[in-house]
């Protein structure tokens, strides 16, 4: 027997012994998690009213919480993905790229809770296998394998015909098109079923829709519904770049005319699409499980054209780093409430964990956020941070390489851009970041206690990248810098999985993870 079959076999003998609590009184323990791809934080109309049709996503944040500074940890597909759903940062997980699979001691919230004899499940896009852009179709461990259900296996039952016309966003103008074509739908059709065959037991359910990211498949009226629609325009889709870093003038050059974005009816008429299949979801929900958490969020955002820059990539603007994060949990979170303190998604696993009465082990590089579910005032996070390495490895463009870190405090942001200029934006006087304020001698103390918040996140999470580069900035040229760092030799804590590690100098079983070296 292995570890993981020993690990959950013990936990269901456990849970059938009852032993002080008796399953007629236990209190159940679930939850949902949905998510959808490319969606910014105003895209949904209980952020920002701007003409587009998100209902469903409107009611659950009117029956909960909104949170209004919530933030990816890499705007790009895998590694925000990554972090969401171990818990630990791209740097540390290993995919701080498309296309890079999950380090082999990395672990999943799904296989950390089904080994605790809870019932996990995922539908829909996960892109954390290091394949390509939908997956291998095989289910990874931890999930339940009968309602696994990623891209492949969604091409998988179609005809060649139907594959290609499911990548092409001119099957919108087919008038046989309906919604049961669509990988949303048959998404949304099984998360209904688990919740009608197993909407009782303890058990967390992740939705994880690829829509509204391209190709925009959706049916009528969703197709048509924004033919004449314009995004409102922020004042930084005019954005000159002056003071900014080289790398965004060379990326807004190979731009052409960014204020177009702002007119794409076929990605918003996906984005209302996709809202009504979450709210079949959601009315699921009210019938076989009402009384469960329930937590939407987005991997990324989208530009939109602001900062005279397209899609998503090397940068550290709210428009793709600010998410959706929306959490709904009757008897729990206050209805129409709104925590306005910045979170991250590298908060949810221990936050989920902890809802499930789970311990929490040391590896996790987030803290829970369960307390700011009861009360949204309560602030749980100093700072938040993000970072970027590279879009994807097998192909090139997208600025390639761009090592960047970012630390956001709630007002201040700082991007270190290893490779160039960094930036420094006040957020409460500059909401659209047009101007970069590294140099400006009034916000140097600032800046430079946010910096060393940075430098002992890179540090305290192990980042691979860390060195004295990041320390010594032009900004900052006084900045203590030395070959050996911190001088720490930090090894990884004892997470259940993988034997206690061993000191280099003795052989023996390392007491204290983190000591002078």
């Amino acid at each position: 027997m292995n570890r993981r079959t020993f690990l959950r076999s013990a936990a269901i003998a456990q849970a059938a012994a009852g032993s002080a609590i008796s399953s007629a009184q236990a209190k159940p323990r679930r939850a949902i998690v949905i998510m959808t791809d490319t969606t910014r934080w105003d895209m949904l109309n209980c952020y920002r009213r701007t003409g587009l049709k998100t209902p469903n996503l409107d009611r659950m944040a009117e029956g909960g919480i909104r949170f209004d500074r919530a933030y990816t940890c890499q705007p790009v597909c895998s590694p925000a993905r990554s972090a969401l759903f171990t818990g630990s940062y791209p740097h540390t997980n290993g995919m701080w790229s498309n296309s890079l699979p999950l380090g082999q001691t990395v672990h999943t919230v799904g296989e950390r809770l089904s080994d605790k004899g809870i019932h996990t499940a995922y539908i829909g896009k996960w892109h954390l296998d290091g394949a390509d852009y939908f997956g291998t179709g095989r289910c990874p461990n931890g999930w339940d394998k009968k309602f696994w259900f990623d891209g492949r296996n969604y091409l998988d039952e179609l005809t060649p015909e139907d594959r290609v016309r499911s990548r092409n966003q001119e099957t919108n103008r087919d008038p046989k098109l309906t919604a049961e074509f669509t990988y949303a739908h048959k998404c949304s059709n099984r998360a209904i079923d688990f919740l009608k065959r197993h909407g009782k037991e303890d058990f967390l359910l992740v939705v994880s829709y690829d829509e509204p990211h391209g190709p925009f498949v959706c049916p009528k009226p969703y197709s048509e519904m924004y033919k004449d629609y314009v995004f409102p325009k922020n004042e930084n889709v005019d954005d000159t770049l002056a003071g900014k870093p080289e790398h965004q003038h060379i990326w807004a050059a190979s731009v052409k005319n960014p204020a177009s974005q702002l007119k794409s009816a076929d990605y918003f008429g996906c984005h209302t699409f996709v809202d009504a299949e979450i709210g079949r979801v959601l009315d699921a929900i009210e019938q076989y499980t009402p009384d469960a958490l329930q937590i939407y969020t987005s991997d990324h955002g989208d530009f939109l054209g602001s900062h005279r820059l397209g899609n998503k990539g090397p940068a550290m603007y709210d428009e793709i780093t600010r998410i959706p994060f929306l959490v709904r949990w009757p008897g729990h979170t206050p209805a129409k409430s709104v925590c306005p303190h910045p979170v991250s998604h590298i908060n949810l696993v221990p936050t989920l964990m902890e809802s499930f009465g789970v311990p929490v082990p040391k590896t996790l590089e987030g803290r829970s956020i369960l307390a700011a579910f009861e009360d949204p005032k309560k602030r749980v996070n100093d700072a938040v941070f993000t970072e970027f390495g590279r879009y994807e490895v097998d192909h090139d463009g997208f600025g390639a390489f761009q090592p960047m870190r970012c630390a956001f405090d709630g007002r201040f942001k700082l991007t270190v851009n290893l490779l160039c200029t960094d930036e420094f934006y006040d957020l409460e006087a500059d909401p659209n970041e047009m101007k970069n304020l590294i140099d400006s001698p009034a916000h140097a103390a600032k800046r430079n206690a946010l910096h060393d918040q940075l430098i002992a996140w890179m540090n305290n999470t192990r980042d691979p990248f860390r060195g004295y580069y990041w320390e010594r900035r032009p900004w900052r040229p006084d900045q203590p810098a030395t070959w050996g760092g911190a001088g720490m030799t930090r090894q990884r804590e004892n997470d259940g999985y993988e034997p206690r590690q061993l000191i280099y100098e003795t052989g023996l079983e390392m007491k204290e993870a983190v000591r002078k070296k």
